[in-house]
């Protein structure tokens, strides 16, 4: 139980603005236990989606600080391209590195809907960990 509770921290954390890679702590764990892979994934997919919208949130408070043309013309451009041609379905990639927490910020900044936006995370973060599970199984 203590490694659930661990998993879903770190995967909580990895999601915000902050540095993390919950990823390696969840091979570590399944190399000490690979009989909890799918709790592992869940939790882990569920503590991610949640920081993700904890990043939707803090975007929607950005609002306030940043105007759409400030945002327009920095370093922001690239993300709110994609989110401005494929919308929610954009957070898909929610996972990837660089980009992944950006998106979900720029989501809330943008006011996409929260239960649409909150889906995609979901199933993008839940992919992203069954594939690291099924890689670390595979070769453990």
């Amino acid at each position: 139980m203590t490694e659930l509770w661990l998993m879903f921290s770190a995967a909580f954390l990895a999601a915000t603005l902050l540095p993390g890679g919950s990823e390696v702590l969840l091979v570590a764990i399944l190399n000490d236990d690979s009989s909890i892979w799918l709790s592992l994934v869940i939790v882990a997919s569920i503590g991610n989606t949640l920081g993700a919208i904890t990043s939707y949130y803090l975007g929607t408070l950005g609002r306030f600080a940043r105007s759409p043309e400030a945002m327009a013309k920095g370093k922001y451009r690239r993300s709110l391209g994609l989110i401005h041609k494929y919308g929610y379905w954009a957070l898909l990639l929610s996972w990837a590195p660089l980009i992944g927490d950006l998106l979900c910020l720029l989501a809330g900044w943008m006011k996409l809907p929260l239960v649409k936006s909150s889906l995609m995370i979901l199933i993008g973060k839940s992919i992203r960990y069954l594939l690291v599970a099924a890689l670390a199984l595979h070769w453990l």
